[in-house]
């Protein structure tokens, strides 16, 4: 009977019935990951042969409900077929590292791997390939994928972060000495992969018993060709990230980093999203006071899952210890971006070292402003009138304090977007509850071979003396007060003329006067910037009984709104 029937209801009939022959194999019998992974390829490769290697071409078959269930059976075997034989073949893929392709062996079928995706920071295999659509997060608004041929995965890497070393340098590994991490690409990116077979016909193929594993980067190519025909890459947005960050700790070391916690943050760090591409055009973020990249996690995921963005740009975020004085942490953010992209394109010849844009949140915000702002005497003229400064004691380290106070706009950096950033300070900071915050923040013992000698100590012993410096020195939620003399200073710094800049400002009341308004810890007053480009006002409506929750109220929804349509 299976004879009568037409090639494409012939096999497609065939594709189902492995699918379920492969899935009814026990996996306690001996051998049976073998004999299961066999029975995958044969359903995708009975999949593979109804979509392409029948009388109509798949765009003929565009709309028909059948076509999209053999197409979803094949990439389902696909997934089922490369998660098994990665726990299978896994000693020998390591033995074929670096190699663009490796061939492997599985009873009958011999199988070359073809390796089209970079794992990140030099990677040669991953540590685990789990499934897409096996990965569930909360805190994300969106799972965000584009539909096509393929298994959506998530590669888990082990690869080790570069570092700086004492002249600035990159390093990793070369037995120069270790200082901090510099930057390194999220250890979770998205794959696709595919299973070709290199056939002239339909009876060619069902006899073969060699196939191709492809493995690609979604975020890099959209389709493939395959005989004759131009087909969409499937692909996956969100599972990557989303497992980055459940995994990341983020929370709770940013936390420890603020309050001088044992495995808490101390330096800056730089996470690209994604390998660096040099035709893509770099987003840079910076988070705010007591936060970590978790916080952008929406944002950045609803970038991502934008098509134009996703193929103009790449996004990097700054992770950095939010408890440090704000020069400090400028400072040493200008230099680990700096040396990452001196490090990915020496001669700036790439299009990702021009047009960069900060966006930065509360603190951040002011970070990304001074990465944009002049400052020649005014912060020195600063720290002279600022009487828990002795600039008399400095001696021989001016010039280590030099950098902190005197610099120009980064260059590169075309545009800039501030999210509720306190550019005046905000009263909160000086206040009650702000006050006993700042007081529990510690700053670590290395901030005191750079800014030590400037803060008397008025101590008796040594041990005494390095408490008391640290306690001088003013830390972040001290420069955030809106009488600091520090940020009074920079907030009259020029910001410049080659940047344009866009703000993003909340308001926790509906009714009136704007100029008033503030989101309960920064002040209209504060974050509004003249000359700003455009900017959006965000203001909570009185919410009706019965009625949901106006979108406007959601966390990052501007952010993401707004960012398509700034010029």
């Amino acid at each position: 009977m299976m004879k009568d029937l037409d090639g494409e209801t012939r096999l497609s009939a065939l594709a189902e019935l492995w699918l379920q022959h492969a899935m009814s194999i026990s996996t306690a019998v001996p051998n049976s990951r073998i004999v299961s992974t066999s029975a995958w390829i044969e359903t995708a490769r009975h999949a593979y042969a109804y979509l392409f290697f029948t009388r109509r071409s798949p765009g003929e078959r565009a709309f028909e409900e059948r076509q999209t269930q053999v197409r979803d059976w094949y990439n389902y075997a696909v997934q089922k077929t490369v998660t098994q034989l990665f726990g299978l073949q896994h000693q020998a893929l390591r033995a074929h590292a670096g190699e663009a392709e490796a061939t492997l062996r599985l009873g009958d079928w011999a199988l070359r791997v073809d390796l089209n995706a970079r794992l990140p920071n030099d990677a040669t295999t991953p540590r685990e390939l789990l499934p897409a659509n096996a990965l569930a997060f909360q805190g994300l608004r969106g799972i965000y994928r584009r539909d096509g041929l393929g298994a959506e995965l998530v590669a888990v890497t082990d690869a080790e972060p570069r570092s700086l070393d004492e002249s600035g340098e990159s390093s990793a590994g070369n037995g120069r000495p270790r200082v901090f991490p510099a930057w390194s690409e999220m250890p979770t990116p998205n794959v696709t992969a595919v299973l070709r077979f290199d056939a002239l016909t339909v009876d060619e193929l069902l006899a073969s018993h060699e196939l191709i594993v492809g493995v690609y980067d979604p975020l890099v190519q959209d389709y493939l060709q395959l005989h004759g025909q131009r087909v969409p890459l499937a692909g996956n947005f969100t599972a990557g990230y989303g497992l980055w960050l459940a995994r990341s700790g983020f929370n709770q070391q940013s936390l420890r980093g603020l309050f001088g916690r044992e495995r808490g943050i101390d330096q800056p760090h730089l996470y690209l999203m994604q390998p660096f591409d040099p035709r893509r055009r770099i987003i840079v973020m910076v988070h705010g006071l007591a936060s970590s990249p978790e916080a952008w996690v929406n944002v950045a995921n609803e970038l991502l899952a934008d098509e134009e963005l996703r193929c103009e740009f790449q996004v990097w975020e700054i992770y950095y210890p939010t408890n440090m004085p704000v020069p400090a942490s400028h400072a040493a953010i200008r230099q680990v971006l700096a040396a990452a992209l001196h490090h990915f394109d020496p001669d700036e010849e790439t299009l990702a070292s021009h047009g960069l844009v900060l966006i930065g949140h509360s603190m951040g915000g002011l970070l990304a402003r001074l990465m944009v702002s002049t400052a020649d005497q005014q912060l020195w003229k600063w720290a002279a009138s600022d009487a828990r400064i002795d600039l008399d004691r400095l001696g021989s380290i001016r010039s280590q304090l030099d950098p902190l106070l005197r610099f120009q706009p980064f260059s590169g950096v075309e545009r800039v977007v501030f999210i509720a950033t306190p550019h005046r300070g905000t009263a909160v900071a000086g206040q009650g509850l702000g006050r006993w915050v700042a007081g529990l923040i510690r700053l670590p013992l290395t901030l005191l071979s750079t800014l030590g000698d400037a803060f008397p100590a008025r101590a008796d012993t040594a041990a005494t003396a390095q408490a008391t410096i640290l306690k001088n020195i003013p830390n972040s939620i001290d420069q955030l007060d809106e009488n600091d003399p520090f940020v009074k200073a920079t907030s009259e710094l020029p910001i410049s003329d080659q940047v344009s800049y866009h703000s993003i400002i909340a308001g926790r009341q509906a009714n009136g006067p704007l100029a008033e308004s503030d989101d309960g810890l920064v002040p209209y007053r504060s974050a509004h910037l003249d000359g700003a480009k455009s900017e959006k006002n965000h203001r909570v409506r009185t919410q009706r009984a019965g009625r949901p929750p106006h979108p406007s109220s959601k966390s990052g929804e501007s952010c993401a709104r707004i960012f398509p349509s700034i010029g």
